[in-house]
């Protein structure tokens, strides 16, 4: 475990995400890593400043392979609630050559003119969602995220590795629940649990049925020199391929819609077409990206940050993304505030270096569509409850509402 002169008062992490943006505020005062305590007792590095991500996400010295760079890894309970993301075996937490050889199987689907060819798949299904929502009565409300982003998402990432439909909606939901850090170990572990038979099972079906998907593809490779994956790899690809498929776009679609709500100033721009549509999403990323705190990287070496700061090896770090877009040196100008027009909407919400997502493309494809559909389709759609904020989803990990209270055909019967 990392150690410190201060670490007897180290901090907690909230793993409940009540208040994450403030939270990440806070740490980035303190320094340029601020050594805070996780769930489970773990103690592991918080990096909230963008330019010190930047530096450790392209540093060779920092790695995500928990078996060969973590000696703590060995002391975690059983059920850590974290366990799902950190040890999950996958690419994401491969190093070096494994990385990129094991990237290379998946990166090349989700190249942005593959990704275009899509565009068909998801505009049918958000003309099937929004008609829906249409079609509801004057002053009926409807929750946004499970009746716009989720499915839409969801669906479009369950094509793509052919989820048969009548395991869908159990794997994403137990997915949102292996991604909830605030469940006591006991609930963690029945969720990590459930998570490993739902994949088990998606792959049984799909080596008894194979088609053109790509958990089929992944199974039947046959490029020359490659070995088949071993089953844990498959269901870890499996895990970081849905969940980053799903996860960050219904995020990112719902924070859109929020944000749009609660600036009508910032919708009339983008009516008019001062601004575009990507100018909207790509301000949401940065002042709402859907990823929050990532575990976990290694130092595999010492690592001297500056300030006193000293990153020793072995020792875990937890990377923030979602706090880079809001670092006021990034961005001096109002940085909690969104604001579409802003020249600089930089951000890091699909990751930085290496490990850069492999689905930004289609998130910003589902996005786009999902936006322009709903509000070309439902110039009238306002919040049930404005002046309310929406629950936040109760993790560390995941930066979105847990609901978003909607009218789509204002009445007299609204509120």
């Amino acid at each position: 475990m990392p150690s410190s002169s201060s670490e007897s008062r180290c901090p907690f992490l909230d793993p409940t995400g009540s208040a994450l943006h403030e939270e990440a505020a806070r740490l980035r005062a303190q320094g340029p890593a601020v050594l805070v305590e996780l769930p489970g007792g773990v103690r592991a590095w918080s990096v909230t400043r963008r330019a010190v991500i930047q530096a450790l996400t392209t540093d060779p010295r920092v790695s995500r392979d928990h078996r060969r760079h973590w000696p703590g890894a060995a002391d975690v309970p059983e059920g850590w609630v974290l366990g799902p993301v950190t040890f999950q075996d996958s690419f994401v937490n491969a190093y070096g050559a494994e990385h990129r050889r094991a990237r290379g199987r998946i990166a090349p689907t989700f190249l942005p003119r593959r990704v275009e060819s899509m565009r068909p798949l998801v505009q049918a299904t958000a003309d099937r969602l929004v008609a829906a929502l249409g079609a509801l009565a004057p002053g009926e409300s409807v929750d946004l995220r499970t009746a716009l982003s989720r499915p839409l998402t969801l669906t479009v990432i369950c094509d793509l590795f052919g989820v048969p439909d009548g395991m869908r909606v159990a794997l994403c939901d137990v997915i949102d629940q292996v991604l909830d850090s605030s469940l006591d170990e006991e609930r963690a572990l029945a969720a990590q649990r459930d998570l490993d038979q739902r994949l088990g099972a998606l792959l049984a079906h799909k080596r008894a049925h194979p088609a053109a998907d790509l958990t089929s593809d992944l199974l039947l490779s046959d490029r020359p020199g490659e070995q088949p994956l071993a089953d844990p790899e498959l269901t870890g690809t499996l895990f970081t391929m849905i969940t980053g498929g799903f996860e960050t776009a219904v995020n990112l679609i719902t924070s859109a819609v929020l944000a749009l709500l609660t600036h009508p100033e910032q919708l009339a721009r983008v009516r008019a077409g001062t601004i575009g549509w990507a100018d909207v999403v790509e301000e949401t990323l940065r002042v709402e990206g859907p990823v929050m705190h990532v575990p976990m990287r290694y130092a595999i070496e010492d690592i001297d940050l500056g300030e006193g700061v000293v990153i020793g090896k072995g020792d875990p770090i937890v990377i923030g993304f979602a706090a880079a877009g809001r670092d006021p040196e990034a961005h001096p100008d109002r940085p909690d505030q969104f604001d579409p027009t802003r020249a600089d909407k930089s951000h890091l919400a699909f990751g930085y270096g290496p490990h850069f997502c492999v689905g930004a493309p289609l998130a910003r494809l589902e996005a786009d569509i999902a936006l322009t559909t709903l509000f070309g389709q439902l110039p009238e759609l306002a919040l049930a409850r404005p002046g309310t904020a929406p629950p936040r989803l109760p993790t560390m990990i995941i930066n979105g509402p847990a609901e978003l209270a909607v009218v789509p055909r204002p009445g007299s019967s609204a509120g």
